[in-house]
Parts: structure tokens; C-alpha cells; sequence
């Protein structure tokens, strides 16, 4: 299907896109390009008594949506008039097509942001997004419980920051990822990116210490951290705790079972994690072959089993929803699974096809292997998931949404109460500043003041970081004192 939009408002055309996407997937969107059209969308604008007129008209379907925003400064009204447009294209979408979005009109990643707005304005927060956003009923209730397990964690102590430290490194490459990360091979880059790593830990410690900063949280992630030498691994873990002391939690994504084995296990004891992942994706030997995991369901059930023996207490596992080939029944076994084993938390993703993953390319370029799962039936799996995790203790505590999810679904992280990840819930919520390290990192960093976030990111290709370390660093530098 192809759909072409004409429109005098080109400031707006990727929220536009992002709206359409709600209702046609991937589908290609041309603006103001004349062609051939399964679609045609015409967008005309007026003002009407000191409001906007925004009229869709295209197929069968016409619909008009007025906004007003007289007295709102320009930073206002240009946020309010890119709602207008969304708004108005939002319920032209919905009534061509009859489909109701879970997510009603928002395209964001972070539907929670309006749930806080609406709360700390003294509104209902649930019936401002069911009401003005189309939100449905489920999900703002869903935010609801978030909101609930995120009290007194939420937003961290004065001067207190979190760490991410990535390990570009995996024994395979899943054909789901996006990441940057690459498959280890014969291991001859991890000893000069560990040197290169420690470098910018000091260099970044020195920054922070300067600042008078404390650590809160650490978060090792990928990549697969456990995918290389455990004794590289402990040289950044050790490293990270001597510059930054005193954080209270330390999460490795030890993620695939093919990484884990005792000595890793005794290592990170030792270098004091709190918390890790083994991360399942599905109990389906089937599916994980075909989305290239080199490892069974067995064999995730005796890594778990191995954690747990070695005395670790805190332990998650990630799982996603609409895996090619998969159905609801598959899903179904997955959880009966992973609830028979009891993590303390449980992170259900709807899966993502991004245009970089070689999953993207097998089947929407090359046009093989197994067809999307119909959004009906990737909507049944998260559902499902939740009636199962409520069941058994595990309660929402953070969420996001990412571009091309099946069914516009979300990632919902469920955790025992008490047990809720501080980085991820700082992290997602965007309410701890993050000073991030390793190759493809990207520091985010807050300025209540002026209630912004500015990022610095580091370089993708793991060879020009290591080249390039020093100027990371002083990236970050230049950040965290502006």
C-alpha cells in the first residue's frame, strides 16, 4: 500500500507519518509527491473565530478538528499546533479505517509523561488520556499501576546519577537486533576496548567527581556483557565501582544462556551485582532458532537454575510477544514457564522490526520466512501476559513504545513489589541524568532549571571508539558543565 499526503504543513510531516503508521504499519508515506496512490490524503488549514481548522478529506472520509491556543507563548503554540494536526489526523485515520489504536493518538515513546502532566496539573490523569488522547480504558489503567510500584522511586536524590556501560559483544547476532553490537568472533577487539573502556571510565570520574556527584545505579548492558572472557568483564566492573562508589544497585545483563557459566556467576558475585538478566525470549526451541539464538529452552532454564544456585536474588528475564511464526499458544507456554521459575521480574516486549535488523530484511525486503503476527493476536499476548504476571505478584512498574511494534503494543517491565529497577525506571522515565560509557552509548543528561534533557552520544563502530576515547570524554565533559 502506498499513500501520498498533501499538505501545507511540512514542519509537521514526520508526526504525521509517525500518526499514519498507527494504522498502516511500514507502509510508504510520500508528501506532497505527486504518483500513483492507494491513498490519497488532502490536508487543508483555516482559522475560524482565533482557532485552527485542520480538515482531512481523502477516500470516503472528511473530518474536521478545531483547536484553540490564544495567550500561549510561541514554544506553546507550536507545541499545541503540532498536537492539533495530530489530533485531527488521528481521528480521520480512525474513522477510514474503523481501528482503534491501544494507544489512542499518541505516537511518543513514553506514554507516561502525559500521565504526570495530567497529575501534577491536578487532573484525573487516566480520564485526560482516555478523554483527550483516545487512550483505551486497559491501557491507561496500565499506567495507573505503573504509577503506583514508581512511588518514592521515581526521581532520584539530589546530585545523584545513574551509569551505563555497553559491551558491543554477542556470541550471535539475533535477527530481531538492532543494537550496536557485533558478534565477538575470534575476540581480537575486547582487550583494546577494555583498555579503551577503563580509560573513559577514569577520564568520566574525574568529570563527575568535579561536579560533586554521587553514583546510584550501574547497569551493564549490550551487546551480551557476559559474552566476553569473564575475567574482561571484571576488569570494567571493577573499574566502574573504584570511580563510582556507593551505587546501591548493579545490574549485567547476563542475557544469553550460551554466556553463563559458574565462573562468570562467582565473578560477578564478587564484584558486587545486585541483579541480572537471563533472558529467554521464548520457551520455543523452534523460535529460537529461527530468530538465531544459539541455545535451547533447556538450556535457559539451567542457566537460571546455575544463577540461582550460585546465590543470586534478584534475577529477570525477558521475553517477547509476536515472534515470528509464534502464536498465542506458543506465548502462552513461554509464560507458564517463566511463572514455574519465579524471577523477581519479568520484562515482556512487543517485538520491533527496525529497518537495521536482519529480520527487516528477510521479511519485508527479501519477502521470505513468516509473515507479521496480526495486531489482534500480538494484542491477545500482552494481555494475556498481564492477567498471568497479575496473578502471580508481578506488577507494571516502567513502560515504553518504540516505532514498528506489532500491534502498537509496548515493553512493560513487571517486577515483584520492591524488586523495580531503579536505572530502568530513572532511565525510561527520563528523570536520572545517565552518564553513559562504551561504543554506541549516549549520555543523557538533565537541566531541571530550564527542564531539559541534552544528550551526548558516543560513537557507534567499536574500532573508532577505541580510537577516539579521549573525545567521548571530553563530549561528556563538554555536556555536564554547560
Amino acid at each position: 500500500m502506498t499513500i501520498r499526503v498533501f499538505t501545507p504543513e511540512t514542519g509537521f510531516v514526520q508526526d504525521m507519518a509517525d500518526v499514519l503508521r498507527l494504522f498502516y504499519g511500514g507502509a510508504p508515506i510520500f508528501f506532497n509527491e505527486e504518483g500513483e496512490a492507494d491513498l490519497r490524503v488532502e490536508h487543508a488549514v483555516s482559522r475560524q473565530n482565533g482557532r485552527w481548522c485542520d480538515q482531512f478529506t481523502g477516500g470516503p472520509v472528511s473530518v474536521f478538528h478545531l483547536q484553540g491556543a490564544d495567550g500561549a507563548g510561541e514554544l506553546e503554540q507550536k507545541r499545541l499546533r503540532k498536537r492539533a494536526v495530530k489530533l485531527a489526523l488521528y481521528e480521520y485515520c480512525k474513522k477510514l479505517t474503523g481501528v482503534h489504536p491501544p494507544w489512542g493518538s499518541l505516537t511518543g515513546i513514553r506514554p507516561s509523561r502525559l500521565y504526570y502532566e495530567a497529575l501534577e496539573e491536578g487532573l484525573d490523569p487516566v480520564r485526560a488520556l482516555v478523554d483527550v488522547f483516545d487512550v483505551t480504558e486497559d491501557r491507561a489503567r496500565l499506567l495507573d499501576e505503573m504509577h503506583e510500584m514508581q512511588a518514592g522511586v521515581r526521581t532520584p536524590p539530589e546530585g545523584a546519577f545513574d551509569i551505563y556501560i555497553g559491551i558491543p559483544f554477542c556470541k550471535t547476532r539475533c535477527a530481531y537486533c538492532s543494537f550496536s553490537s557485533g558478534e565477538i568472533g575470534d575476540g581480537h577487539l575486547v582487550a583494546p576496548y577494555v583498555q579503551a573502556l577503563k580509560r573513559e571510565i577514569a577520564l568520566s570520574a574525574q568529570i563527575v567527581a568535579e561536579k560533586g556527584l554521587r553514583a546510584r545505579a550501574l547497569y551493564v548492558g549490550g551487546g551480551t556483557p557476559t559474552a566476553i572472557p569473564h575475567e574482561a568483564l571484571e576488569e570494567i566492573i571493577f573499574a566502574a565501582r573504584e570511580a563510582f562508589p556507593g551505587a546501591v544497585e548493579q545490574t549485567v545483563e547476563a542475557g544469553r544462556p550460551d554466556t553463563i557459566d559458574r565462573p562468570m556467576l562467582e565473578m560477578l558475585l564478587r564484584a558486587g551485582t545486585t541483579r541480572i538478566s537471563v533472558n529467554p525470549q521464548t520457551f520455543n526451541d523452534e523460535t529460537l532458532r529461527r530468530i538465531g539464538r544459539a541455545h535451547t529452552a533447556r538450556e535457559t532454564i539451567a542457566a537460571y537454575q546455575l544463577a540461582r544456585a550460585a546465590g543470586f536474588t534478584d534475577i529477570n528475564m525477558d521475553l517477547i510477544a509476536a515472534l515470528p511464526g509464534e502464536t498465542l499458544e506458543d506465548f502462552r507456554r513461554t509464560l507458564e514457564t517463566t511463572v514455574s521459575l519465579a524471577p523477581e521480574s519479568v520484562t515482556v516486549h512487543a517485538l520491533a522490526i527496525k529497518r537495521s535488523s536482519r529480520l527487516h530484511e528477510q521479511m519485508h525486503v527479501q519477502g521470505g520466512g513468516h509473515g507479521l503476527t496480526p495486531a489482534s493476536e500480538a494484542e491477545q499476548m500482552t494481555a494475556l501476559a498481564r492477567r498471568t504476571l497479575a496473578a502471580g505478584g508481578w506488577k507494571p512498574y516502567y513502560l515504553y513504545r518504540q516505532k514498528y511494534m506489532a500491534g502498537n503494543l509496548e515493553n512493560v517491565g513487571y517486577a515483584r513489589p520492591g524488586m523495580a529497577c531503579l536505572y530502568n525506571i530513572g532511565n525510561m522515565e527520563e528523570t536520572a541524568s545517565v552518564l553513559a560509557l562504551g561504543a554506541g552509548a549516549i549520555t543523557k543528561w538533565l537541566f531541571d532549571r530550564a527542564r531539559r534533557i541534552e544528550r551526548a552520544p558516543n560513537v557507534k563502530n567499536i574500532e573508532a571508539y577505541i580510537e577516539r576515547v579521549e573525545e567521548m570524554a571530553a563530549r561528556k565533559r563538554a555536556l555536564i558543565f554547560s
